[in-house]
């Protein structure tokens, strides 16, 4: 397993990683608990588009990329808290459904088609390139910096928004803040994980871990555990094996989440009894 570190790509892969799956397990939480969750797989297919128009045209992926999914973060988040009108829900799948055939039919203009839909949806470790990866360190402990400074405010939105406004926070700042954060993350672990799981990175480990924990602070602690666990487990069984990466990582993911819901279900019934 650690031959793969003789590689710089791999070295390159495993560091993106492992940061993009920290700020995407810690942002996650608060994710879920507002039931934001999908906004986080409608940005990873408005990001396919965006990276499929960058590459036809020439552009940086990154910087073409991050600006596109941060502004339509806030637009997602925007129809999510409107009242009336269509569902927050059906127009997420308006937005991924239309960024995904947009991507798909703008990348078919390209040569090479078949090898660059695969390597943008379902991830690639040769995407990572030295100045993708330079680029996506700085923005990632960025990320993680925000998030951890903020932390106390983020709590507070997330639990009890009525509150926080009454207290004098800003939520509609903050939320869309989570929103923007998570866009950046989202953008930077896609084409390492691919636009159709990445999503994933936000979900699973923060459900494991309220499948056995309650406590805000716990669930935090443990979702970063997961996701960095899930990433390392994940990425050497795609070295070892030749398995696409970001499907090896939501597998690792799925497989922690059914062993943390069985432990839950038993030591809630144990408490019961």
């Amino acid at each position: 397993m650690f031959e793969m570190f003789s590689y710089p790509f791999m070295v390159r892969a495993v560091v993106v990683g492992l940061l993009v799956s920290l700020s995407a397990s810690l942002l996650g939480v608060s994710l879920v608990l507002r039931r934001y969750s999908m906004i986080g797989d409608g940005l990873s297919h408005v990001g396919f588009g965006a990276l499929s128009i960058a590459t036809v045209l020439g552009f940086s992926p990154l910087m073409f990329t991050i600006p596109v999914v941060v502004v339509a973060a806030i637009l997602l988040l925007s129809l999510s808290e409107r009242k009336g009108g269509p569902g927050s829900d059906s127009m997420i799948a308006l937005v991924a459904s239309s960024s995904l055939s947009v991507g798909i039919m703008a990348i078919s203009f390209v040569k090479g088609t078949n090898t660059d839909v695969n390597n943008f949806l379902f991830g690639s470790l040769l995407a990572v390139s030295r100045s993708d990866a330079v680029f996506s360190v700085i923005l990632s402990t960025v990320v993680l910096v925000s998030y951890i400074l903020l932390y106390p405010r983020l709590f507070a939105v997330t639990f009890d928004p009525v509150f926080a406004r009454s207290s004098g926070l800003n939520v509609k700042f903050y939320t869309m803040l989570l929103a923007v954060l998570a866009a950046l993350t989202i953008t930077l672990g896609m084409r390492m994980l691919g636009s159709l799981l990445i999503s994933a990175l936000i979900v699973f480990p923060a459900l494991s871990s309220m499948r056995l924990f309650r406590r805000y602070r716990s669930v935090t602690i443990s979702s970063a555990a997961i996701s960095v666990v899930a990433f390392c487990i994940g990425i050497s069984l795609s070295y070892c094996y030749g398995t696409p990466v970001g499907a090896s990582i939501v597998i690792v993911n799925l497989a922690i989440f059914i062993v943390f819901s069985a432990v839950g279900a038993y030591v809630r019934r144990n408490r019961k009894v």
